[in-house]
């Protein structure tokens, strides 16, 4: 295919992929101001690395307690609405969110949420060696809460979410399964500006509780988008459950694709040890002195370099070899989130923030058009469940062991010993995956062609 023969708007020509899209944009950028919100809060209510690190958690345990039951949820049932389900109790929740966010100073102090609470100073003591003891603030009724209803969109986002990472075959058509992995990345990465950079605004001008009824709004224009949304066909497998067997089935394919293994692989411990993303209220707050706006920006700095990539691969022939570019872009997430680690200037990190985005966007679209490529429409749905429990569990994994450390050993040491460890993870699967350096071209790849 040659560079003039390319078109970059190829999906973005089916008006079901639009209208879906549409939506799932706004959707993401509720989501982002959402999560950005809520981290902000905890920290604010709780001033410790520890609360920030379980936010985490409770993020990455219905990840490994649902995913591969999700998976058989999407590929045994309607797709469409599985989402719009999911997405009208997000709706809901984020509302719960606002209310006691707005309310926390009327919450009866319970003696279960005093008790919540004091187990979770406890833990931060165990943590907290570089914080002084009496800083550490656990006395609001509502944290436990808090967690609660975060941990319920959780379970709820887990899911939903094989649903809507498998739906793009049901848009657009097989040739254009690439373009719209782009796209979809580049809307994510838009969003991913826009929430937090929105959500720390509206925190400082407004407040959170404004940012939950937002995520509740842009959740129900998602719905209201995807009633208009037609599907091209449907991958929907009646007859007798299998039971684990089917649900292990997209375990058992991705095990036997090294390929795909060995680039989710590279992302989960690249992600898993050099994301610094839940440490950034601490860097914001005590090392660059930005308050909640520069704390946005911090946020959104990723975001903002990947749609920079995204684009320029959208508008660009497929990648010529594009495992040397996973390689290359996980190497350079490395290395950016070493300088963002040592900086202490706000456009520094701004900077090497915007360099970890673009460098982790090229795994984004090379992993993910992997993914749909090269597995078969039937089961999707569990691959995508598998993969979530990859690459998702080491976002939540990695925020739990940047706030543990952090606590530890401080938010420095914290973020560069994990830039660190991501060169070594590339350099050993530089060396025991070659198959990964020889990858074909995207176009050329199909679920029976390698």
């Amino acid at each position: 295919m040659s560079a003039r023969a390319h078109d970059p708007y190829a999906a973005l020509r089916h008006l079901p992929y639009r209208n879906y899209l549409a939506g799932s944009f706004l959707a993401l950028i509720g989501r982002q101001a959402v999560v950005a919100a809520a981290t902000w809060q905890v920290y604010v209510w709780t001033h410790s690395a520890t609360a920030l690190g379980l936010v985490g958690l409770v993020n990455v345990a219905p990840l490994l307690a649902l995913s591969l039951p999700a998976g058989v949820l999407a590929d045994r049932h309607d797709r469409k609405r599985i989402i719009a389900w999911g997405t009208a109790a997000v709706v809901a929740l984020n509302v719960i969110l606002a209310v006691l966010t707005l309310a926390h100073a009327s919450v009866p102090d319970w003696a279960p949420l005093r008790h919540a609470n004091g187990l979770l100073h406890q833990l931060a003591l165990v943590f907290e060696h570089q914080t002084d003891p009496d800083k550490l603030v656990f006395d609001q009724p509502a944290l436990p809460l808090i967690y609660l209803a975060l941990l319920t969109t959780a379970c709820v986002r887990i899911l939903i979410w094989p649903a809507r990472s498998s739906i793009t075959p049901l848009l657009v058509p097989t040739a254009q399964m690439s373009n719209a992995v782009t796209w979809t990345a580049s809307a994510f990465e838009i969003a991913t500006v826009t929430g937090p950079a929105l959500g720390g605004f509206m925190i400082a001008a407004t407040g959170t509780a404004s940012v939950y009824l937002l995520g509740a709004a842009l959740e129900f224009a998602f719905l209201c988008s995807l009633a208009r949304v037609t599907l091209r066909g449907s991958p929907v497998r009646r007859g007798p459950a299998g039971g684990w067997r089917e649900m292990l089935a997209g375990v058992r394919f991705i095990w036997g694709q090294k390929i795909i293994l060995g680039a989710g692989l590279l992302d989960l411990f690249a992600v898993l040890l050099g994301g610094a993303t839940a440490l950034l209220p601490i860097f914001a707050d005590q090392i660059l002195h930005v308050g909640p706006v520069g704390f946005g920006w911090l946020r959104a700095a990723p975001s903002l370099g990947a749609f920079a990539m995204a684009m320029w691969l959208a508008h660009r022939a497929p990648l010529a070899r594009p495992g040397v570019a996973l390689l290359a872009g996980v190497a350079g997430f490395g290395l950016a989130t070493i300088i963002f680690g040592v900086s202490e200037s706000f456009w520094i990190s701004l900077l090497a923030l915007f360099l970890t985005g673009a460098c982790d966007n090229v795994s984004v679209v090379v992993r993910q058009s992997l993914l749909q490529l090269m597995t078969p429409d039937e089961l999707r749905g569990r691959v995508t469940s598998a993969n979530q429990i990859l690459i998702g569990s080491s976002n939540e994994i990695g925020a739990l062991r940047a706030g543990l450390m952090g606590a530890a050993a401080g938010p420095v040491a914290a973020v560069v010993a994990g830039g660190c460890g991501t060169l070594l993870v590339v350099a050993l699967i530089y060396r025991f995956l070659p198959a990964l350096r020889r990858l074909p071209r995207l176009d050329e790849l199909g679920p029976n062609r390698l």
